[in-house]
């Protein structure tokens, strides 16, 4: 057996243990956890604040900010059991573990023929999110960045891929996307990470420029397959998943001001979210971190809709 095997093996097992782990006690060690993790991660704890500060400004105040930061923390210690948890499900515990509300408008954007793109963000647990494709009328196909670390990746592969999930890595993934949607099932995809600049283009979230993936209204534009946000909320130790209405596509005639007003909607929603359940989102994540070169554009270049994409600088990671 080599040692990337081991690994997996290894990973296997301490998920497997978490989830025997009852839930009430999964839960209170998972917030322990995250109270000695915010203290412990000063790394991640600086990303985490210094978002927070970016996204509210002084309201709430610091100490208030440091408060959610390590709620923040403790909903990721859930996390932990949550997934050994969901290793043990079988797919009838889906309805008892997910209650979804707003279905109905999933099966109106299917109705229409050319396929669905399932917009999402890492709010609540989204790991879990392939249960709830399970408990959908067509197959999802989840658009993923492997992770650089073979082991954990394999696992988290093997994880969103037991209920019948298709995984569609990100590179060169365009053609596997319209081949999907061709045969009117659904793709999902996380729009909620930061982007280089060539593959993005920069939109407002929190009031600062963001540089987002631009993949999402490309595919809408070229395909006509209807946007439907959806979001998996932790509540009261189960779920809820939130299905909004189908997204209008705008459609101008100009295909970079399309691309970027249609991404500006689909940040808008992210952001309207993130503010109902600030807890709940992965702030330890460097959302802003590639920033344009340009300074924020005038009145004039705002009419336009030109963002000055291509123009941008990444920084290095905090420390």
């Amino acid at each position: 057996m080599n040692t990337d095997a081991i690994e997996y093996w290894i990973i296997d097992a301490f998920f497997q243990i978490l989830g025997l782990v009852p839930p009430s006690m999964g839960a209170a060690v998972g917030n322990l956890l995250g109270r000695i993790g915010y203290h412990a991660d000063g790394r991640h704890r600086k990303i985490a604040l210094s978002n927070l500060e970016r996204a509210f400004g002084d309201n709430p105040g610091p100490r208030q900010r440091r408060r959610l930061a390590r709620r923040v923390f403790q909903q990721l210690g859930q996390l932990l059991f949550e997934i050994g948890r969901y290793r043990r499900w079988r797919l009838e515990d889906g309805p008892r573990q997910i209650r979804m509300k707003g279905l109905h408008h999933y099966r109106e954007a299917l109705n229409r023929g050319r396929g669905v793109l399932v917009m999402t963000a890492h709010m609540g647990n989204w790991e879990l999110m392939p249960m709830l494709a399970a408990m959908t009328p067509v197959r999802v196909h989840i658009v993923y960045r492997p992770l650089s670390y073979p082991p954990l990746n394999r696992y988290f592969e093997a994880s969103r891929s037991r209920f019948g999930a298709g995984l569609i890595p990100t590179a060169r993934s365009m053609r596997r996307i319209l081949q999907v949607l061709g045969r009117g099932e659904a793709v999902a995809m996380l729009m909620d990470q930061n982007f280089d600049c060539h593959e993005g283009v920069f939109v407002d979230f929190f009031g600062h420029r963001a540089c987002t993936n631009k993949g999402l209204a490309l595919l809408a534009r070229h395909t006509g397959a209807p946007v439907v946000p959806v979001f998996l909320i932790r509540h009261h130790g189960r779920f809820v998943a939130e299905i909004g209405p189908e997204l209008p596509l705008i459609r101008t005639g100009d295909k970079t001001k399309d691309l970027e007003a249609n991404t500006q909607r689909y940040n808008q929603i992210i952001e309207s979210v993130v503010r109902r359940h600030p807890e709940q989102w992965f702030w330890v994540h460097q959302r802003w971190k590639t920033r344009p070169y340009h300074p924020w554009p005038g009145p004039q270049q705002r009419a336009s809709g030109r963002c000055f994409s291509a123009a941008c600088i990444s920084l290095p990671p905090s420390r």
